[in-house]
């Protein structure tokens, strides 16, 4: 049985969807990974999207928070606004509230962190830690 991978973006002027196409491209290239390409509901109409100059959307199907259980393993791609998520990409993860509760997506996710990983995490919070040190210090 194929694994099931889904790509799930927003894209309001066709650079994520850009990226979605080339990710489904690498990942059909794994002997027995079967990808499908989605993007989520759009949030803003017609007029509002034709006062920004976004192009019409793609033909990609539109998935619904359900469809997700589906997957065996799940890629998203979204645009920031102003060091934000995208608006409709936070209502699509907002809509998926039942799911959790259910626990439809459990087993994604549900093994603990590798030593590489533990390592990452490490440094990441150091790293952090010295640079928020530093711009305080530069502050005083």
């Amino acid at each position: 049985m194929a694994v099931k991978v889904y790509v799930v973006y927003y894209s309001m002027y066709g650079h994520v969807a850009k990226l979605a196409d080339e990710i489904k491209k690498g990942a059909s290239s794994v002997e027995g990974v079967e990808v499908k390409v989605w993007q989520v509901p759009e949030i803003l109409n017609e007029e509002v999207l034709g006062k920004m100059g976004a192009p019409p959307k793609t033909d990609v199907p539109v998935i619904s928070p359900q469809e997700l259980a589906e997957a065996d393993g799940v890629l998203f791609g979204f645009p920031t606004r102003f060091g934000m998520m995208a608006a409709q990409m936070k209502a699509f993860f907002d809509a998926t509230g039942g799911l959790w509760r259910e626990q439809s997506l459990a087993g994604d996710g549900s093994r603990w962190p590798s030593e590489m990983e533990l390592e990452h995490a490490f440094h990441q919070g150091k790293y952090f830690a010295g640079i928020a040190k530093k711009l305080k210090g530069s502050s005083a």
